[in-house]
């Protein structure tokens, strides 16, 4: 059984029922973000762009020269080539994810563009333990596309930990989607053209490519609505009429109305990430946010190696 295979069968039988939305990133799961990414509903992708935009020579400052850039959940590595012509001549830069087809073409077209920057893609799964190259200098870490929001609060603390390890005491630039009239959220997980929804769907169609799945996608729908209390939009696929369908061997059976939660999108405050950061053992230095305070890049210095040890 394949990890694909068994986190669906695990992810099915718990109750609730829950798969982890780094799952969505097949290849056409990523062709599908990339579609969302340019979306008019959703507007983190275009904020954190104009912020990195507008801010990209302070935000080179506090980057430095020579630094190795290590980007986590690199994708189409579209942001990064916002702060390039800012930076100060960088060692080289590790672009982490999970989608290797998607990620190895997009290092590809980002060495063409760039031909003096060394480019080492790295395949594989942030939340886990990852061997990266030998540093080529000073890490510096970005984490763009507020996906810290996908991990419950105790759960980003503990990956935040995980990545002020792999970076030494290096910093940390950090896009974090910040809590707002609940509409403007609505719409942004539930655009009028039904990417999303074809998006959170694309699981199931992967299951039935991958898993020996005989989902019939016709009867479940999108489901994204924001949890007040916990601060969250949360994306779930529910079905349509009571059914059973088959995944990796085992047989599951599905109630009229039947949810099974593919995905969180934390929300925060300024004041709390940074709360959360200190607590993942990172200083905030600098916050940069839009006129509508819809979004947030913070910059996050990391604990030196030395204070670690005391």
């Amino acid at each position: 059984m394949t990890e694909f295979e068994r986190a669906l069968v695990t992810g099915l039988s718990a109750r609730p029922r829950r798969i982890a939305p780094k799952w969505f990133y097949d290849a056409e799961g990523s062709k599908l973000f990339e579609r969302i990414c340019e979306l008019p509903e959703y507007y983190p992708t275009r904020t954190e762009l104009a912020l990195l935009d507008r801010h990209a020579p302070e935000i080179a400052s506090r980057i430095g020269p020579r630094c190795e850039i290590v980007e986590f959940g690199a994708g189409a590595i579209r942001k990064l080539r916002v702060l390039l012509g800012a930076l100060d001549a960088p060692a080289r830069f590790v672009p982490i994810d999970i989608s290797g087809e998607h990620l190895l073409a997009a290092a590809t077209a980002l060495r063409k563009a760039h031909p003096a920057l060394e480019v080492q893609p790295v395949v594989g799964d942030f939340t886990r333990d990852l061997s990266l190259p030998t540093a080529a200098g000073r890490r510096v870490g970005f984490f763009p596309g507020s996906s810290i929001g996908n991990f419950d609060p105790p759960h980003a603390v503990e990956l935040l930990r995980r990545f002020g390890s792999l970076l030494a005491g290096g910093g940390l630039l950090i896009g974090v989607d910040l809590v707002k009239d609940p509409a403007l959220l609505h719409a942004a997980y539930n655009d009028s053209t039904g990417v999303t929804a074809a998006f959170n769907l694309n699981l199931w169609a992967r299951a039935s490519r991958e898993a020996g799945a005989d989902f019939d996608l016709s009867q479940w729908f999108h489901s994204a609505f924001y949890n007040a209390p916990l601060q969250r939009i949360e994306m779930h696929l529910v079905s349509r009429r009571a059914q059973r369908v088959t995944v990796a061997g085992e047989s599951f059976e599905f109630a009229e109305g039947a949810s099974v939660h593919t995905e969180n999108s934390y929300k925060y405050t300024v004041a709390g990430f940074q709360a959360l950061a200190r607590e993942a053992g990172f200083s905030p230095a600098a916050c940069w946010t839009d006129r509508a305070n819809r979004f947030a890049l913070h910059w996050l210095e990391g604990e030196p190696a030395a204070a670690k040890a005391r």
